[in-house]
C-alpha cells in the first residue's frame, strides 16, 4: 500500500458499514459494490510547515512537521488509534 503500511485495517460497524483509510490500491475492492468516500482529515502546508488537520472527525491539528510524509504518517497513526 502506498501509505507505507503493509496491512489494511478495516473496521466493521454494527450496521455492516466498512471503515478504512483510503489508499489507491483499494480501487479493486471499491468496485465490488457501492461506496461513499468521506474525508477524515486534510494535510496542508502552513507557513512552510506541514500540518494534519483532523477536524472533520473532531480531532486535533497535528504538527508542525518538516516533511509532508511525516504529517501523513501522524495522520494515519492518529486515525488508527481512534478507530478509523
Amino acid at each position: 500500500m502506498s501509505s507505507g503500511s503493509d496491512t489494511l485495517q478495516i473496521n466493521v460497524g454494527p450496521d455492516g458499514m466498512l471503515g478504512f483509510i483510503y489508499d489507491d490500491d483499494l480501487n479493486a475492492l471499491l468496485g465490488l459494490g457501492s461506496a461513499e468516500l468521506r474525508r477524515a482529515s486534510h494535510v496542508e502546508p502552513i507557513d512552510g510547515k506541514w500540518y494534519a488537520d483532523l477536524s472533520p472527525v473532531r480531532g486535533p491539528m497535528l504538527g508542525p512537521f518538516a516533511l509532508r510524509a511525516e504529517a501523513l504518517r501522524a495522520e494515519v497513526d492518529w486515525l488508527h488509534a481512534h478507530g478509523y
